[in-house]
């Protein structure tokens, strides 16, 4: 409720309160990659968990016939008009971005545009690797589901992820999987699969990691994707270059023993690295499940000792955590959440990599400590405690 009346207040702040009108409130989570790195994209497993952050908004229409009207407390406001929702170049990796392609999503399921006006909080860290760009565009969709006409049934969590997915890939100009979205409108503990595209399977588990004696912890490490945007975006080329050799779109369309037997001469044609990133795909997907099986079982210690493994992969051969040079923020921050915890507990890349976060599921006794001397390296608030929020993205009348 805090939350809502945050944001009920910038929206009163930005557009009046002399005009009565009815009000929505819209909420989406941000997300954490429990494990599955990269493996989304290839059609594989993951685990994520909806977090205790969160987009929160509230809307009203506004009476215009396409007029859009946006304020983001710390990022300002905008306006687009919506008469058009074709991608816009110059929109690219913006809000304005999102705003258009959720309208397209909305008008090709059957609603009418119409204008309102929103203001959003947030307590999501932009760029921390936490989905702050799904949230958006889940709490966006929920808004134009309610405050726009049309007969349409309701949009289900998977159906809104879809949306959400195209609109960061094709509007925000951002290749992703789907994990980040479906995360963000499933809520709660989730094991999920895309082998099927259009119907990813997905199972929740109610599951509180402080009951086993773990904390889930977060480390900004004080740089966000954008500077890497290309690195991240080379992974799923290369993996599905391999897939492309076996006349297949992605990894979990080719069959792993004949993976193997083609690896000189994929390793020829496309190098070590694009192979590497193979391998880690075989060996995460089957981590994921391994891992699942470990949380359904109670078993923290055979989740965190595979979760390790994880990480492993992720560095030596998905290589998503350094690239060459003195700049190594994510590897940095690994080795200095190593050095507090040494050996106890797990961390690993969280995310797209390269910048974002880190993940370290720390001893409860010491997340005080770890905190502490994580944000003395890397600034206050670099490192903080999760809780898993069962709580997916919604809309409310208020």
């Amino acid at each position: 409720m805090a939350s809502t009346d945050k944001a009920l207040r910038l929206f009163e702040d930005s557009y009046g309160t002399g005009t009565a009108r009815k009000l929505l409130s819209v909420h989406a989570p941000g997300r954490s990659e429990i494990a599955g790195n990269h493996t989304d994209h290839e059609g594989g497993h993951v685990i994520a968990g909806a977090l205790d952050v969160a987009i929160d908004g509230v809307a009203a229409a506004n009476g215009t016939a396409s007029t859009v009207r946006v304020a983001s407390e710390g990022h300002g406001s905008f306006e687009i008009d919506l008469s058009s929702t074709a991608p816009v170049e110059a929109e690219k990796v913006s809000t304005a971005a999102l705003v258009r392609g959720m309208a397209d999503a909305l008008t090709k399921a059957g609603k009418r545009v119409s204008g309102f006006d929103v203001a959003f909080t947030s307590t999501v860290p932009s760029g921390g690797g936490l989905s702050s760009s799904a949230a958006m565009e889940a709490a966006l969709g929920r808004a134009m589901e309610a405050l726009w006409e049309g007969d349409v049934a309701p949009v289900s969590p998977i159906g809104l992820a879809k949306m959400s997915q195209r609109t960061e890939n094709e509007w925000f100009g951002k290749p992703c999987g789907l994990m980040d979205q479906a995360s963000v409108c499933l809520g709660g503990l989730a094991h999920m699969g895309f082998a099927d595209a259009e119907n990813p399977t997905a199972e929740k588990l109610a599951l509180d990691f402080e009951d086993f004696g773990y904390s889930l912890c977060l480390v900004d490490v004080g740089c966000d994707h954008a500077p890497f945007t290309a690195e991240y975006a080379a992974v799923p080329v290369e993996m599905q270059q391999v897939a492309a050799e076996f006349g297949k779109k992605r990894l979990c369309e080719v069959d792993e023993a004949a993976f193997d037997e083609a690896l000189p001469a994929l390793r020829e044609k496309l190098g070590d690295r694009a192979c590497l990133r193979a391998v880690h795909y075989y060996y995460e997907d089957d981590l994921v499940e391994r891992r699942w099986a470990a949380l359904r079982a109670g078993d923290i210690d055979s989740f965190l000792a595979l979760t390790r493994a994880s990480g492993a992969s992720s560095a030596m051969y998905l290589q998503n955590v350094s690239t060459a040079g003195a700049f190594q923020p994510a590897m940095y921050a690994l080795g200095l959440a190593e050095r507090i915890l040494c050996g106890k507990g797990a961390v690993r890349i969280h995310g797209g990599g390269f910048g974002g976060s880190i993940q370290a599921f720390v001893p409860t006794d010491m997340v005080e400590t770890f905190a502490g001397r994580m944000n003395g390296w890397l600034g206050d608030g670099s490192a903080r405690k999760y809780q898993i929020c069962e709580e997916g993205a919604c809309a409310t009348w208020l």
